[in-house]
C-alpha cells in the first residue's frame, strides 16, 4: 500500500497504492470541494495539469447534491468523471468552523446547514457512511478541530473525544467496507492527530492514535492562524511518533515554502485551497516568487506568467492578456489563473520528488524555500 523508497534526512520519497491508482509522494492533492475545482476546472483538466489525487469534502457533498445521490450515480469517481485517487475530508473542519451554528456532544455534532439552516447531525458513524457512499479511496476520520488559541483543558478533552471517535470510525468503516454493495470496498481510513499548539498533547494524542490501525495518519488543526514556526515545531514534535510505514498527511497546508519545509520534516501528503483561491484573485506563483497579475506593469507584458511553465495558460497567453481578462471580469481569467497555479504546485511536487531521487533535496530547499514565498 505504501513504501518509502528513499530518504534524505527526514524527507521521504514514497509510492502509495490504492484502488484507483498509484501515487508518487510527496504529493499535493488538488482541492475540488464540491466535486469540481473552483474556477471552472474539470476532472479532465486535472489530468492535463499533473494532478495525482483529487480531494472533495464530505460536508458539502452531503448537503448538496446529497451523498446518496452521488452513490446512485455510481460514486464520486463516476459522478465527476475522474478515474484517479480521491480523498474525502471527514466534514469535521467545516462543521467545527460553524462555531455559532453547532452543538458538540459525545455522540457527534448537531449543526445548521450554511445553505438553508436546516438542522443536521453528524457523528463518526454518519461521516463514515457518507464517505462510503461517495466511494473515495481515502476516508478521513471524524475529528474535532479546535480553534487556536485554545485552553489546555479544552484541547485535552477534545483530543480524548477525537480518539474515542476514531475508534468508532474504525469500527464503522470496517463494517461498511464488508458490505456486498460497498461503492469502494477497498476504501482506506486515515486517523487525525489533534492537540492545538500544545506539544505534549500532540505527542500523547499521536501515540494513542497510532495504536488504532489506520492506513495513514494526518496532522490536523494547523495553519489556522498560528505562527508558521509554531506549525513547524508541532510537526517536529509529532513526526517521530508517526508510524514509519504509513503515509503522513499535513492537512490544509500551504504555501510553497510551507510544503518544502514540511517535506523536510517527513510529511508525504498535502492539500490546500490557497493556490486556487489566490489564483482567482490574481496572485500567481512562479519559480522566482509570486506576482499580482492585476498590476498596471503587466498591461503591455508579452511574456507568459512564468517562462519556465508549460501549463495551458503559459503555453498560449501573455501576462497582458490575462491582466485584461481580470480587468474585464471575464471568467476565463479565473480558469487560466487556477490552471496555472495548480500546475505550478503539481510541478513543485514533481521537482521535490526528483530532487529526493537525486539526493539533492537539501540544496533545493536552501535555494527555493524562501525564494518561492517572495512577492515580485
Amino acid at each position: 500500500m505504501f513504501e518509502v523508497i528513499k530518504t534524505e534526512g527526514r524527507a521521504r520519497r514514497g509510492v502509495f497504492q490504492c484502488a484507483h491508482g498509484t501515487v508518487q509522494t510527496p504529493v499535493f492533492m488538488n482541492v475540488g470541494t464540491q466535486g469540481a475545482i473552483k474556477g471552472a476546472v474539470s476532472a479532465h483538466d486535472l489530468k492535463e495539469i499533473g494532478c495525482q489525487v483529487e480531494l472533495s469534502n464530505t460536508y458539502h457533498l452531503h448537503l448538496r447534491p446529497g451523498d446518496k445521490v452521488v452513490r446512485d450515480m455510481g460514486g464520486l469517481h463516476a459522478f465527476m468523471d475522474w478515474d484517479g485517487p480521491i480523498l474525502t475530508d471527514s466534514g469535521g473542519f467545516q462543521v467545527f468552523s460553524l462555531s455559532g451554528l453547532r452543538k458538540i456532544k459525545e455522540e457527534g455534532v448537531t449543526f445548521a446547514s450554511h445553505i438553508d439552516g436546516r438542522r443536521i447531525f453528524m457523528g463518526p458513524e454518519e461521516s463514515m457512511q457518507i464517505q462510503s457512499n461517495l466511494g473515495s479511496d481515502i476516508a478521513m476520520a471524524f475529528d474535532e478541530c479546535v480553534e487556536n488559541p485554545a485552553t489546555y483543558e479544552y484541547a485535552k478533552a477534545s483530543c480524548e473525544r477525537t480518539l474515542r471517535w476514531l475508534e468508532r470510525c474504525k469500527k464503522e468503516h470496517d463494517r461498511l467496507n464488508a458490505q456486498p454493495d460497498a461503492v469502494n470496498p477497498q476504501q482506506m481510513l486515515f486517523g487525525i492527530n489533534q492537540g492545538a499548539t500544545f506539544p505534549d498533547l500532540r505527542v500523547w494524542h499521536m501515540k494513542e492514535t497510532a495504536k488504532i490501525p489506520c492506513d495513514g495518519y494526518a496532522i490536523g488543526g494547523l495553519a489556522v492562524g498560528e505562527p508558521t514556526q509554531v506549525m513547524y515545531d508541532i510537526i517536529d514534535a509529532v513526526e517521530p511518533h508517526m508510524p514509519q510505514d504509513k503515509p503522513r498527511y499535513l492537512m490544509g497546508v500551504g504555501t510553497p515554502s510551507n510544503i518544502i519545509e514540511a517535506v523536510a520534516r517527513g510529511v508525504d501528503f498535502f492539500d490546500c485551497v490557497m493556490p486556487a483561491r489566490n489564483a482567482r484573485h490574481g496572485k500567481l506563483y512562479t519559480w522566482e516568487g509570486s506576482i499580482n497579475i492585476k498590476n498596471e506593469k503587466y498591461k503591455l507584458d508579452r511574456s507568459p506568467i512564468d517562462p519556465e511553465c508549460r501549463c495551458p495558460a503559459c503555453q498560449h497567453f501573455s501576462r497582458a492578456y490575462l491582466r485584461h481578462l481580470f480587468a474585464a471580469g471575464e471568467m476565463l481569467a479565473m480558469r487560466l489563473a487556477v490552471l496555472h497555479n495548480l500546475y505550478f504546485y503539481n510541478s513543485l511536487m514533481a521537482r521535490i520528488r526528483a530532487e529526493l531521487d537525486a539526493g539533492t533535496f537539501a540544496q533545493f530547499r536552501a535555494e527555493y524555500s524562501e525564494k518561492l514565498d517572495r512577492r515580485l
